[in-house]
């Protein structure tokens, strides 16, 4: 009985011990995790305006032509939560200056002929890798381009035109710089098909032609 009293003293004084150097130590310092910051995701539609500039070399139909381009695209795009992976879609219109010339001698004197391209737009697949803010893509898809050839002469001058159409590959960059606004650099290889025109009476077939298009562009997405 004694042996059981002096024990139970001893975890007594033991867990006396225990507790006050318990007290004794510091509280832990404990932080709070800072906050998850989600990366930016490009998902939803979006509008917006291009400008800059399109050429032709003389080995197509074609020929040497260059000109200003502008216009405004809308499109949409899908990306997966936590994926690189952006999918969409866009069609664009624009207005154009490319057109190349050339002046010969006929019976009816100085006599020039003129083709050129005063607009064309694509519907297109996009398909990109993003990084954040920063996506780099391809795309490619339908194209239709609006010919026109016309020819003058003193006292005489005849006109055509026509839509046809044709296919568009490329790629670009896009940067989203402020919430919804993003920058675009992009390249277009244009292949024109044929269509047949009637200048004076007289038929006259295009022939297949291509051009390039180098834009910037401004999008906003909603």
């Amino acid at each position: 009985m004694r042996s059981l009293t002096v024990l139970g003293a001893a975890a007594a004084v033991l867990g006396f011990a225990t507790a006050a150097s318990a007290a004794d130590m510091p509280a832990r310092a404990y932080t709070k995790a800072p906050p998850m910051v989600a990366t930016y995701n490009w998902t939803g539609f979006y509008i917006g305006v291009n400008a800059g500039g399109a050429w032709s070399k003389a080995d197509t139909n074609f020929g040497d032509a260059s000109g200003f381009v502008g216009g405004g695209q809308i499109g949409y795009n899908w990306q997966g939560y936590n994926s690189p992976l952006v999918l969409g879609v866009e069609a664009d219109i624009q207005g154009t200056s490319l057109k190349n010339s050339a002046t010969v001698t006929t019976i009816l004197g100085p006599t020039t002929g003129e083709a050129k391209v005063p607009a064309f737009g694509t519907v297109r697949a996009r398909i990109g890798f993003a990084w954040d803010r920063f996506m780099v893509y391809g795309t490619g898809g339908w194209a239709y381009s609006k010919t026109e050839a016309s020819v003058t002469a003193p006292g005489f001058a005849a006109s055509d035109s026509k839509w046809g159409s044709g296919y568009a590959l490329g790629g670009g960059l896009e940067w989203a710089f402020a919430g919804p606004w993003s920058l675009k650099a992009e390249y277009l290889y244009v292949k024109a098909r044929s269509v047949d025109l009637t200048l004076g009476g007289i038929g006259v077939s295009t022939g297949d032609y291509h051009y390039n298009v180098a834009r910037a562009g401004l999008n906003y997405r909603f």
